[in-house]
């Protein structure tokens, strides 16, 4: 008797493997705009990031291109009928971090030391060199959130979300896509870093909440607008 192994795919796999059938069968054909990420995210009755997802791995199987602000056209290229799991995604990402950094951040605010408060702004300068760049990395950034998950005085948190940070540079998927913003001018947000910090500062646990949530929310906007400005 021979087993074969199983594999579990990744969602954005199964939506991207089922949109580039429909391809490959002429149902969408060559230079033809894919409907919008809100109508395939209601049409396959999964989510948005997925659907962001599957087309970033679309792209780099060269099935489809993405035009910045217009919208995502099929090319020439004959479709694959398996498409290769690329890693976790940026948005699934971006979702777990909006829960666990947020919460982390009011931790920190309630421990957080001068020393640490001094590592940030420093992370902040050496974020704002790094994007001086043109082979910027995300060194200071990766930094600068790990300080605030170490202030928050709990391991699991500060582990997770370095694991979290880990993936991001292990992924293909993830690793495309943040250098795909690089070159189209999208870095980090100093004022948001600069804000997160003065709320850890005053010591008050919903102050860093908020600045943490609002930084995530607006790194998920600025990548958003990769996808027709996140219609």
């Amino acid at each position: 008797m021979e087993l074969q192994a199983i594999k579990t795919d990744r969602l954005y796999v199964k939506v991207a493997e089922q949109l580039s059938s429909l391809i490959s069968e002429g149902s969408i054909p060559p230079g033809k705009r894919l409907p919008s990420e809100r109508e395939l995210a209601a049409k396959l009755n999964v989510s948005r990031p997925t659907i962001r997802e599957a087309m970033i791995a679309l792209e780099l199987s060269g099935i489809v291109q993405i035009k910045t602000g217009s919208g995502i056209y099929v090319t020439d290229r004959k479709p694959l009928l398996v498409i290769e799991d690329k890693g976790i995604g940026p948005f699934e990402i971006l979702e777990l971090r909006s829960i666990l950094e947020v919460e982390g951040a009011g931790m920190a605010a309630l421990h957080i030391t001068s020393e640490q408060i001094q590592a940030l702004r420093i992370a902040i300068l050496e974020m704002e060199e790094e994007e001086k760049q043109p082979d910027a990395t995300e060194k200071a950034d990766w930094k600068f959130h790990s300080i605030i998950a170490s202030a928050s005085q709990n391991s699991a948190i500060s582990s997770v979300v370095d694991w979290l940070w880990q993936l991001r540079s292990q992924s293909d998927l993830s690793s495309a896509f943040a250098e795909r913003l690089r070159e189209d001018g999208i870095h980090p947000r100093i004022q948001d870093h600069t804000d997160i910090v003065n709320a850890l500062e005053s010591g008050e646990p919903e102050k860093a909440k908020s600045a943490m949530k609002r930084h995530i929310d607006n790194v998920t906007e600025s990548a958003s607008i990769y996808f027709e400005s996140g219609k």
